[in-house]
């Protein structure tokens, strides 16, 4: 009787494996197909814009620039290049913010933003450009992005802070943060009033969200951070998993849940900030892209979270391209193309999960 049992269990076992393999090899499949639409937008972010060139140009410049033309030479690696690796990286980086955020405050609404970072780097800048108020000694080309930065990071340290001494719930780690949003907001709308019109325009356009910004400087230092963050995020992948069959089971595995929540908050933190100093407020990036990760990939982070930063890379590259070419030689900050495609996935977010929000 134990054979005829043994024997029933074991093809069983058989097929779950190969089941599970089958899973797995279609999410890595899932994966390489974003990866190639990520480098057919890359392709197409550097060919297309208001001075189209050639693949067979873009071809010459990369690897002979020394006998390209002047002009060409200066569009593909001081404009072209540049703005389209720094979309791929700042997509990356929110979409790994947003799929954290999602996980550690078990929320389907909440993104970088909405924590209030955006706010308090908008105030920053605000700060920097209408009252020239910022960190002494710092170069004029770094002086709004650094301010961004450090306020930024002060309201990711108050949050944290808060969360510490109260030991509110995520729900009030959610409100606080939408506390910050509007405190921020009408410190801004003050700014705003006493600005003069070449600095209130200034401020406008930054707020817009735009990667004419981006510098191979910015681009290293983004670099840098997500090479220090990925690591450590994925290091934590099994836990952030756990914790999405609820902070009781998570416990019961031994999991520390309040010390995961707060390294979580520690690295959406510094990515945010970085990226809100770098290229301004782009949102609904860190929002979209943990969704359509989740759909693809499931709950297991071993997979959601890369998915959901190559699904911010490709959004967000795609956003890029279409910015450049929606209005003929004229080049729409991106923030204004995520929102308007943001919008829509928002409130269908929020039909779909009507009655638990």
């Amino acid at each position: 009787m134990n054979s005829s049992l043994d024997s029933s269990v074991q093809p069983d076992a058989l097929t779950m494996t190969s089941r599970y393999r089958q899973i797995v090899m279609q999410r890595y499949l899932l994966a390489a197909a974003v990866l190639f639409c990520i480098l057919c937008s890359l392709l197409l972010d550097f060919t297309l814009g208001p001075s189209g060139l050639s693949v067979q140009t873009l071809w010459h410049t990369l690897f002979h620039a020394a006998s390209a033309d002047a002009g060409t030479r200066v569009i593909v690696w001081d404009l072209r290049l540049p703005f389209a690796l720094m979309a791929i990286m700042v997509g990356m980086a929110l979409g790994l913010a947003g799929a954290e955020m999602q996980t550690i405050l078990n929320n389907p609404l909440a993104s970088p933003f909405t924590l209030g970072v955006s706010s308090a780097a908008s105030f920053g800048a605000a700060l920097a450009i209408i009252l020239g108020l910022g960190i002494p000694g710092v170069p004029d080309q770094w002086f709004i992005s650094v301010n961004t930065f450090v306020f930024a990071l002060m309201a990711c340290f108050v949050l944290d802070g808060i969360s510490r001494w109260t030991r509110v719930a995520t729900s009030g780690v959610v409100l606080f943060g939408i506390a910050l949003v509007f405190t921020f907001n009408a410190l801004i709308s003050i700014l705003q009033f006493v600005a003069s019109e070449d600095t209130l325009q200034g401020l406008v356009f930054w707020t817009m969200g735009s990667l004419a910004r981006a510098s191979w400087d910015k681009l290293a230092i983004l670099a840098v951070a997500l090479l220090i963050i990925v690591p450590l995020s994925l290091k934590n992948a099994w836990k952030l998993t756990a914790l999405r069959l609820g902070e009781d089971r998570a416990v019961s595995f031994g999991i520390n849940v309040r010390k995961l929540r707060l390294a979580s908050l520690l690295r959406i933190s510094i990515i945010s900030a970085l990226t809100v100093a770098f290229v301004g407020p782009i949102g609904f990036i860190g929002l979209v892209a943990p969704h359509i990760s989740r759909m693809m990939f499931g709950e297991d982070h071993r997979f959601y979270l890369p998915g959901s930063m190559l699904i911010g890379a490709l959004v967000l590259s795609l956003a890029s391209v279409v910015s450049k070419n929606i209005v003929p030689g004229v080049i729409i900050p991106v923030g204004i193309v995520t929102s308007l495609v943001g919008v829509p996935f928002f409130l269908s977010i929020i039909i779909r999960h009507r009655g638990t929000l």
